[in-house]
C-alpha cells in the first residue's frame, strides 16, 4: 500500500493538476507500474483520506471516476479492486433506439455529455423490427459494460432482452414487462395521452371533426389508439382513424393528430398552400416536443416527455448503478395550431 500512496504524494505540486487528478492519476501510475495487478485490493477510503490528508469526497469522486472508467471495480463490504490493467479503458455502452428521429437525437446528446469524456457509446437503431432487434442483441451481448435499451412491444422482446445480464440493462422510453428485477426510465402513452386530449377537449369541440392517423404495424404505441378511442366517447366528438395522411387532403374545420413528423411537415405545407389559419381553419397536435415544433407556423402544441431529463436520469444510472424504476411524466404543450 506504501507505494500506492508514494505514486499519488510524488504527483503533489504538479500545475493544473487538482486532489481529484492527482488520485486518479496515481492509481493509474501503479497499475502501470505494475505496483497493483487485476484484482488486487486498493487502499479504502479512510485509509487514503488518513494517509494523504484528502478529504474523503474527493477520495470517493476519484473511485467514481475509475470505476467509471472500468478500471477499478467496487465489491459490496469488501472494498475496491483492480478491474483492468488497461489504463486507457473506457466504460463501453451499447445504446439501442427505434431510429435517430428528432426526439431521439435530444435524449442521445444529453445522455453523451451527461457521462463525460470517459465513456464510450455505441448507437444501434432497430427501427421496430424485431429481427434486426434480436440480431443486434445477440451481436452485442458480453461486449459492453452497459445495456442502455429501448425495446420493441411485441412477444419475443422480452425473451431477448432477458438474455442480457440484468443488473448492466436499462430500459428506456417505452416499458415491455418482463421477468427478473431490472431497471427502467420510461414514459407512459394511454393514460399521459386521454389527459393531453381531454385538456385539450374544448377546444377540439370548436372543429367538426378530429383525424387520427395510426398504422396498427407502426411504432405507434398501440396505448394512444386506446386513449383516443375512449377520449371520443367519453367527450362526444366526432373523430375517426385513418392510417396515412394524404398530401392535398386537408379540410378546414378539422383537427389532426398525428405522431409521425413526415405526415406533419406535408400538412403544414397543405395548410400554407391552402391559406388556412392554423387553430382557427384547422387544427393541428403532433407528438413529442422538439425546437422546431416550438418555432415553425407560430408554434405546434405537442403533448411530450421531457427526452432531456429522461436521458440525464438514464446516465446517472450508468454512472451510479443505483436501481431505477421510474415513469417520467408527460405534459401538455399549448401552442397556437390548436
Amino acid at each position: 500500500m506504501r507505494e500506492i500512496y508514494q505514486q499519488i504524494l510524488e504527483l503533489e505540486g504538479t500545475p493544473g493538476l487538482s486532489k481529484h487528478d492527482q488520485l486518479v492519476q496515481g492509481m493509474i501510475n501503479a497499475i502501470n507500474a505494475r505496483i497493483v495487478s487485476r484484482g488486487d485490493l486498493l487502499p479504502s477510503v479512510n485509509n487514503l483520506s488518513k494517509e494523504l490528508g484528502f478529504a474523503k469526497e474527493t477520495i470517493a469522486r476519484g473511485y467514481k471516476e475509475l470505476t467509471t472508467r472500468g478500471i477499478v471495480v467496487s465489491k459490496n463490504r469488501l472494498g475496491f479492486f483492480v478491474s483492468n490493467e488497461d489504463t486507457e479503458q473506457q466504460l463501453k455502452i451499447a445504446l439501442l433506439l427505434f431510429a435517430f428521429d428528432s426526439f431521439q437525437e435530444t435524449f442521445y446528446k444529453t445522455f453523451r455529455d451527461r457521462l463525460g469524456p470517459y465513456v464510450h457509446i455505441d448507437v444501434f437503431f432497430h427501427h421496430n423490427n424485431i429481427s434486426v432487434f434480436e440480431n443486434i442483441v445477440s451481436n452485442v451481448r458480453g461486449k459492453y459494460g452497459m445495456y442502455v435499451i429501448a425495446p420493441i412491444p411485441n412477444e419475443r422482446t422480452a425473451g431477448i432482452l432477458q438474455t442480457l445480464p440484468l443488473d448492466k440493462f436499462l430500459m428506456i422510453d417505452r416499458f415491455e414487462p418482463m421477468e427478473g428485477n431490472f431497471s427502467y426510465i420510461v414514459q407512459e402513452f394511454e393514460k399521459a395521452s386521454y389527459k393531453a386530449f381531454a385538456e385539450l377537449g374544448e377546444t377540439i369541440k370548436r372543429f367538426d371533426e378530429m383525424i387520427f392517423y395510426y398504422r396498427p404495424d407502426s411504432d405507434t404505441p398501440v396505448e394512444i389508439y386506446r386513449a383516443f378511442k375512449k377520449f371520443i366517447k367519453d367527450f362526444k366528438i366526432k373523430g375517426s382513424i385513418k392510417t396515412e395522411y394524404l398530401p392535398g387532403s386537408l379540410e378546414r374545420g378539422k383537427a389532426y393528430f398525428t405522431i409521425n413528423n413526415a405526415e406533419l411537415w406535408e400538412m403544414l405545407r397543405d395548410s400554407g398552400v391552402k391559406k388556412f389559419k392554423l387553430g382557427k381553419d384547422v387544427g393541428v397536435l403532433s407528438h413529442n416536443d422538439d425546437v422546431v415544433k416550438e418555432i415553425i407556423c407560430d408554434g405546434i402544441t405537442t403533448y411530450s416527455t421531457d427526452f432531456r431529463l429522461m436521458a440525464e436520469k438514464a446516465a446517472d444510472f450508468v454512472l451510479h448503478r443505483h436501481p431505477v424504476r421510474e415513469v417520467v411524466p408527460t405534459i401538455l404543450i399549448r401552442r397556437k395550431s390548436i
